[in-house]
Parts: C-alpha cells; sequence; structure tokens
C-alpha cells in the first residue's frame, strides 16, 4: 500500500473514532457532572486535531491545496451541531437553516444528472476512447481545481462509455493487463450487492428526516453500479494501452495517469521489490512488480477520480505481459533515449540498477538480453 494511501486511511480512521466517541459521550446539556470538560475536549478534537491531522496527512504529505480544509471544517461543524450539549449545539444552527436550499441543490443535481445521462448516452455512441483523454488535452495546463472538476464531470460519460460493451466496442487494444482486484466478477458482485444494501440502508435512515433526501440519496448510490461495473471493466480488459504516442495506464476507472513514450527514460523488467520508494507508485497485486517506468520529468497520476493528483517519478506494475509492454515501449521511443533493463543479470547487480532506475540520473550503457 502507498504511503499516501496509508496516511488517508489514518486520517480517516482516526475521524471516525473522534465523531463516534463525540456521539457517545458528549452530554445532553452542559449542567451534568463533567460537561464543560468533554465539550471542551471534543471541541479541541473536531476544530483543532482533526484539522491538524487532515492538514498533516492529506494536504502536506498527500500534496493536495490548502482550501481542501475547509471540508474538513464544514464536517466536524455538522458534527457539532449533532452531538453538543443544546447549549453549544444552538451555535451550529445555521447547518440546519441549510436543510431547504440542501434538497433544492440534490434536486437540482438530480436533473442534471438525468439530463447528463442522456447527453452521455447519445453522445457514447461515436466514442472510440477514453472522454477524460480528451478533456486532458483541453485543461491539461489549466489550475487543479478546474482541471479536476473538468475530470469529475469526464467521469459521467466515462463511465456509461464502459460500463456499456457496445460503447467500447471501438476501443484501443490493451496492450499489458494490470493484476488488479477490481478484475476479478466475485469482486464486482460483491461491491454490487454491497451497494443495493448501502442504498437500502440510507432511505431507511434518512426517510424519518426527508422522504424526498432519502430517494435522492438512494438513487444516487444505486447510481453507483454504473460507476462500479465501468470499474471492473477497464480493469479487465483496458488497463494498459497505446493512444497515439501516449501509454494509458488505468488502475481501474478510479486513477489513470497518461504518459508521452518520449517522456520515459528507462524501463526494467522483472526488478527487485521497490514497495514504498519515494515517488513511487505501484499498481496490481503480486510478490512484487515485475515491470518498472522511469520518467524524465515527474508524470501526474490522476488518483480519486480526478480530485487526488500525485507527481511520481517512476510506475511500478504487476501485469500479465511484461516483456510485450518493454517492447512496445523501446519499438517506440527513441533508442538513444531510452534503456531497458532486462532480467538476466545478479541479484547484486539487479540491485544497484534498481536504484538508478528510482533515483539516479547517471548515463549507463543499455543492458539488453532479449
Amino acid at each position: 500500500m502507498r504511503q499516501v494511501v496509508k496516511f488517508r486511511l489514518i486520517f480517516l480512521s482516526v475521524a471516525i473514532l473522534c465523531y463516534a466517541l463525540g456521539f457517545q459521550f458528549l452530554p445532553e446539556t452542559l449542567e451534568v457532572s463533567n460537561g464543560k470538560l468533554l465539550t471542551t475536549t471534543f471541541a479541541l478534537l473536531y476544530f483543532v486535531c482533526l484539522p491538524l491531522l487532515y492538514w498533516l496527512c492529506i494536504i502536506k504529505l498527500g500534496k493536495q491545496k490548502l482550501w481542501k480544509l475547509l471540508l474538513i471544517f464544514s464536517l466536524s461543524c455538522l458534527m457539532a451541531r449533532l452531538s453538543f450539549p443544546v447549549e453549544i449545539a444552538s451555535h451550529f444552527e445555521f447547518i440546519t437553516w441549510l436543510r431547504v436550499p440542501i434538497i433544492a441543490v440534490l434536486l437540482g443535481v438530480e436533473l442534471f444528472l438525468m439530463v447528463s445521462i442522456i447527453k452521455a448516452l447519445w453522445h457514447a455512441r461515436s466514442l472510440s476512447g477514453d472522454p477524460r483523454i480528451n478533456i486532458l488535452k483541453q485543461f491539461g495546463e489549466e489550475d487543479e481545481r478546474k482541471r479536476s472538476l473538468a475530470l469529475a464531470l469526464a467521469m459521467e460519460p466515462a463511465s456509461w462509455f464502459y460500463a456499456i460493451p457496445r460503447f467500447s466496442r471501438n476501443h484501443l487494444p490493451s496492450t499489458a493487463h494490470i493484476n488488479l482486484l477490481s478484475a476479478s466478477r466475485w469482486h464486482w458482485l460483491l461491491l454490487a450487492c454491497a451497494t443495493v444494501l448501502l442504498a437500502g440502508a440510507s432511505y431507511v435512515v434518512i426517510q424519518p428526516w426527508s422522504e424526498i433526501t432519502a430517494i435522492i440519496v438512494a438513487s444516487f448510490v444505486m447510481y453507483g453500479l454504473v460507476l462500479i461495473t465501468a470499474n471492473y471493466r477497464v480493469s479487465r480488459h483496458f488497463s494498459v494501452y497505446r493512444y497515439n504516442d501516449q501509454l494509458i495506464i488505468n488502475n481501474g476507472v478510479w486513477g489513470f495517469s497518461v504518459v508521452k513514450f518520449d517522456q520515459i527514460k528507462r524501463v526494467m523488467v522483472s526488478p527487485p521489490p521497490c514497495e514504498n520508494r519515494t515517488g513511487v507508485i505501484n499498481f496490481g497485486q503480486g510478490e512484487s512488480s515485475n515491470i518498472i517506468l522511469k520518467f524524465k520529468h515527474s508524470q501526474t497520476y490522476f488518483g480519486g477520480l480526478g480530485w487526488l493528483p500525485e507527481e511520481v517519478k517512476a510506475i511500478a506494475m504487476v501485469v500479465d505481459k511484461p516483456e510485450a509492454l518493454a517492447d512496445l515501449i523501446f519499438d517506440i521511443s527513441d533508442e538513444r533515449e531510452l534503456e531497458v533493463r532486462r532480467a538476466e543479470l545478479t541479484p547484486s547487480r539487479k540491485e544497484s540498477i534498481l536504484q538508478e532506475v528510482l533515483e539516479g540520473d547517471t548515463d549507463m550503457a543499455a543492458e539488453l538480453t532479449s
């Protein structure tokens, strides 16, 4: 597991624990014994500790934008309104004032979603490639927020494009397939069942508060079946392929990277283990990666459906055809600039070459043993 993902999970676990403890131990009124002490303690947790942890785990280590701190402050305000004693919770009453606007926004989003689905289905008839790639062409040089929003909106046609086999029948063939858990049928079935159960549970929980909101939220959750199916088909059929002068690497539908072939500096097939290396992202399940791509300049991996971009120096993968992928890159790229590292090396030589591939830029003669 990548370090940045570990820190995200750490923050998520701590946040869930803090909010759950708040609902469990905070009193209904300040008049009870230790009421003020408990309220002060959880106020510090909600509005000091959690934002600091979010800044460290998500913004600093994950290299995200500072404005995203608003997300955790907004969530803490909502939790305070629901869990704090009545004397304090009243100061967060503005959250409930937003109830009607929130419902109106949800209805608007629902209408927009229906219109966008119809448009996406119509345009998907003639698509021959991933809509996200075209978005990157248009917004690749824009600021992160605009590009992230554009990629998020592109997920709508992309989901339908990949979820329905007829729409993606003209898709470019894969050069290799990453060994992803999401490519298995049983994984798709488990997620589909969980989505249906979650939709039903959300309706049951929200219905006493608002029937309309419950229906809208449940329909949103059920709509996730399209995304789950798209993720399964991308992982199984379109994980690594060539698109003009670019190599497209899909970590399911949740994240992808677009790398120009002339930006690939070195390739190493069957390398030693390289997990937890700084600047290296790992895709696929297996004991160790069987191919590594080192770049001339840092490339962007668009994780979290495009909302969590990361700069990476190299990509390590577990694929079914590492040799075929290396041959494709070698055939396309300039042989004077690209070095392909193969497996027939002594263990010590492998490790020294791996260090150079991942960290060094010293020129060395290509070692080819095909």
